[in-house]
């Protein structure tokens, strides 16, 4: 059984919680949610499509550093304006997540509002936020 995601969800906050497998073959089922969470929040095409991408390379970060047979935990926390992905996974010893300063973070930088990582407790989490440009 997966372990929950820590964060609590803020007051207003609808939040969806997906578990799976930690495989690349199941990013999709991320990917997909992802983009339509976003087009309830009425983000603009391409903001989906940065957003999809942004979650892609979060996991692909993580599914480096993950145990065998995991699974990732993925918490989607949707505002009025904002969309927050928290992707998490239990974490082999010695982890280590790529550099602020490397292209990977970079790309996520880039096609978000924010991106922080965290690797503690045995776990490795990347939590982005996406507000709409609009708004």
């Amino acid at each position: 059984m997966a372990t929950p995601l820590t964060t609590p969800p803020t007051s207003g906050d609808d939040v969806v919680l997906l578990t799976v497998p930690a495989d690349g073959g199941y990013l999709g089922v991320l990917r997909t949610a992802t983009a339509g969470l976003a087009a309830r929040l009425h983000f603009a095409l391409d903001e989906i499509e940065d957003l999809r991408i942004a979650v892609d390379e979060a996991c692909t970060m993580l599914l480096a550093v993950t145990t065998p047979g995991a699974e990732l935990d993925c918490r989607f926390a949707v505002t009025e304006d904002a969309l927050t992905v928290e992707v998490s996974t239990p974490a082999v010893r010695d982890a280590r997540l790529p550099a602020e300063s490397s292209f990977a973070w970079k790309v996520l930088t880039a096609l978000t509002t924010s991106a922080t990582a965290d690797l503690s407790a045995g776990r490795a989490t990347i939590r982005l936020l996406t507000r709409r440009s609009d708004v």
